[in-house]
């Protein structure tokens, strides 16, 4: 059997990924007639055709999505198996891409990357802050190796690692929380108090789901970019947000005028690793679960 070409399997993926010729070449240092004619060697090459191809544009036909995908995985791991080689097979030496989302990383690199250097001094990390979208499409594309999110999360095609919780806090200016009701009920805040993050951040759902927002109308519909700007609204007394500890823990709220008000016990959001399924790479993947646990608020890796 004669194999197919990894680069040319790899130019293949890299026009998907553009869904241009020209910006597809660039991204692989190659002129456009080259990676044109790494495709037609492909397609000669199965014996099928993966692009439809009329003027100058193009699209893909069903096998080649599906070659595409396979090449995804095929492209993976060749690329893990040379640099495993050329650590001499040591699984704790060599560069690792890390994907982390903005609500934890600004709270969580520190810390890690300071017990990087204590337990895996020869790892090279190469961090990313994304959203969770973004995030997963990137790992599935082989650009990112893993990723630190929020769970409960689906992720097809890959395998997750739940590292501890992160408890919400109700958070509003000090005036406002002096008069909450002891004990408090989430269901008497007004209609549109509630601040919370913009749609595309995974932690509105999840802090909507463990705080128990039954009534939407609570919500504001002035949504944040960041924890960073839900404190200020919070300080501004307008209303209340929910903030993660891990956030807490780092002084998010220090030097305003906002108190913090544990929610009820099950308001956690997971916190865990993300990687694709099949990799070779599980062995250090867990060690850096182990390094990271104990960095979280309450960390449940056994």
């Amino acid at each position: 059997m004669k194999w197919p070409n990894l680069k040319h399997l790899h130019y293949l993926v890299t026009l998907y990924q553009e869904q241009h010729f020209h910006r597809a070449a660039q991204r692989c240092n190659v002129s456009q007639s080259t990676l044109s004619t790494a495709i037609q060697n492909l397609e000669e090459h199965f014996g099928s055709q993966l692009l439809e191809r009329e003027h100058k544009t193009f699209v893909f036909t069903s096998l080649g999505l599906e070659i595409v995908e396979r090449s995804k995985v095929i492209l993976q791991e060749a690329g893990e198996l040379v640099e495993f080689a050329q650590n001499a097979g040591n699984w704790q030496k060599g560069k690792l891409k890390l994907g982390v989302i903005p609500t934890i990383a600004p709270f969580l690199f520190e810390g890690m990357i300071g017990s990087f250097k204590t337990f895996l001094p020869d790892i090279s990390l190469e961090l990313q802050e994304n959203t969770t979208q973004n995030l997963l499409q990137e790992l599935s594309d082989g650009q990112l190796d893993l990723l630190i999110l929020a769970l409960p999360m689906q992720t097809p095609g890959c395998k997750q690692m739940v590292l501890g919780h992160d408890p919400f806090h109700l958070v509003a200016h000090e005036s406002l929380m002096n008069s909450l009701p002891d004990p408090f009920d989430i269901s008497t805040l007004p209609s549109k108090s509630i601040f919370l993050l913009q749609q595309e951040h995974c932690m509105t759902g999840h802090a909507v789901s463990a705080c128990n927002l039954q009534h939407r109308d609570q919500v504001s519909s002035l949504a944040a970019s960041s924890l960073y700007t839900l404190v200020q609204l919070a300080n501004s007394k307008l209303g209340y947000t929910f903030i993660p500890e891990l956030a807490l823990n780092q002084d998010i709220i220090k030097n305003t005028e906002l108190q913090a008000l544990p929610a009820e016990s099950h308001a956690y959001r997971e916190i865990g690793l993300v990687w694709r399924s099949g990799t070779t790479r599980m062995r250090l993947f867990r060690r850096i679960g182990e390094i990271i646990s104990p960095l979280l608020p309450v960390s449940t890796l056994k």
